[in-house]
């Protein structure tokens, strides 16, 4: 499989953004057939389908939210794509960050790996503020 074009990883990554904000897959972003492979912190769940990876996606993250940081870089054979997102749900703004890395055939997502870090309460967040300084945002 040959590298995926700039232009394309970056018009994937905007759809996948908007994917996230949505949970409405938008055209051309899966294949029909793609498969989804999901880490949680304790947790693995796996999808077939492009409807199965939306019902997955409204299933497990119902809440909608705003990606406020993300990255995508080309790889040997798709994306990889860095993100953040946060949203409003039980007692405040929820948090987590995530890394997805794709294969991209006929240029659309066919194979996904998903690792998520888990959603951090807001007092997951406030515990993280008070013990922790990042160099980085």
């Amino acid at each position: 499989m040959s590298a995926l074009d700039a232009r394309r990883a970056k018009e994937l990554a905007e759809l996948f953004v908007e994917f996230l904000q949505t949970n409405s897959a938008p055209a051309g972003l899966f294949t029909d057939d793609v498969f989804v492979d999901l880490s949680l912190p304790q947790w693995r769940l796996q999808t077939s389908g492009r409807d199965n990876l939306v019902a997955l996606r409204r299933t497990s993250h119902p809440f909608l939210g705003s990606v406020p940081r993300h990255r995508a870089d080309v790889t040997e054979t798709g994306i990889v794509i860095e993100f953040e997102e946060r949203w409003e749900g039980a007692g405040g703004t929820w948090y987590c960050r995530e890394l997805l890395r794709a294969d991209v055939r006929d240029g659309s997502m066919s194979e996904v790996s998903v690792y998520c870090t888990g959603d951090w309460s807001p007092e997951v967040q406030d515990s993280h503020r008070r013990e922790v300084t990042l160099v980085r945002p």
